[in-house]
């Protein structure tokens, strides 16, 4: 039986976050206030970067078990 201890999948989670996002990006272009969503956006943008940037991609290893040699 599936362990239901309230807490959300990573798809609800990622769906509320979502949401959540376009409510205050339409609210910010619905009260006309473009320059907190420049500002807004700019951040978002340089969380995404450092994300990347800090990102252990070189310890990632394949998960195909498949040779593709022949």
């Amino acid at each position: 039986m599936a362990n239901t201890t309230g807490k959300m999948s990573r798809r609800t989670a990622a769906l509320i976050w979502l949401l959540a996002a376009a409510i205050v990006i339409g609210g910010f272009i619905y009260f006309e206030q473009i320059a907190i969503l420049y500002v807004v956006a700019t951040l978002g943008i340089v969380a995404l970067l450092l994300v990347v940037a800090f990102a252990d991609l070189e310890n990632i290893g394949r998960t195909d078990t498949q040779d593709t040699r022949t």
